[in-house]
């Protein structure tokens, strides 16, 4: 008799694809928008932009990036807010990716980055761009089940709060492509306020099929 697989052990073996799918990606396109799998280093920036929005940059503060892939939004914020100080821990499943990143982000970000599939501090905020849009062929529960996960430790590990990012569910005009995931936004506001008596701002309408929350505790 076959032993059924934990929740532990499925999500586990969903890390391990999701590091083997962005490993190959940084390694055919390098440090680059393609190479974390977005289309354009504009539209990349534009959603880091949103998710900021979560950040009071009139005082220093600390900031997990959680998926940071090879160290974009520490090179946003080196270049966008260099008056800031800001102390920044990128996280990602895949070692290739963080053999990308710069030795430096000038001198008011103090940069670090870990490979690791959890957080390993407690930071100010925390912020993850674009981890819950591929889930390649995993079964919709089970992706569902990483998320919460994933929003738990955020939760766990952020003092004033996360923010995250979603595709929007398809219009008649789109290609239904079975790899990426798409939600409504009550889906996840009704999760964060209910599960972590937080509050959720939804950012939509920035020239995307696609929605910011940020999620204050």
């Amino acid at each position: 008799m076959t032993r059924a697989s934990s929740p532990d052990q499925k999500i586990s073996s969903l890390h391990s694809g999701i590091e083997r799918y962005y490993t190959q990606k940084v390694l055919q396109h390098g440090a680059t928008a393609l190479g974390v799998d977005w289309t354009c280093k504009p539209t990349q920036e534009l959603r880091f932009i949103q998710l900021l929005k979560l950040c009071n940059f009139d005082q220093p503060f600390s900031l997990n990036d959680v998926g940071c892939g090879y160290g974009a939004l520490a090179d946003f914020l080196s270049r966008r807010h260099r008056a800031s100080k800001i102390d920044y821990l990128g996280t990602d499943l895949s070692k290739a990716m963080l053999e990308q990143v710069k030795p430096s982000y000038g001198a008011n970000i103090r940069a670090q980055f870990v490979a690791t599939a959890s957080i390993p501090r407690v930071a100010d905020y925390s912020m993850a761009s674009g981890i819950f849009n591929v889930k390649l062929a995993q079964p919709v529960g089970l992706w569902n089940l990483f998320i919460k996960k994933t929003l738990t430790e955020m939760n766990a590990t952020s003092r004033l709060g996360f923010a995250i990012n979603f595709l929007t569910p398809i219009s008649r005009d789109m290609q239904v492509i079975p790899e990426l995931y798409r939600t409504a936004p009550e889906v996840w506001i009704r999760y964060c306020t209910k599960q972590f008596n937080a509050t959720a701002e939804l950012i939509a309408d920035y020239g995307m099929r696609e929605f910011t929350l940020l999620v204050r505790r």
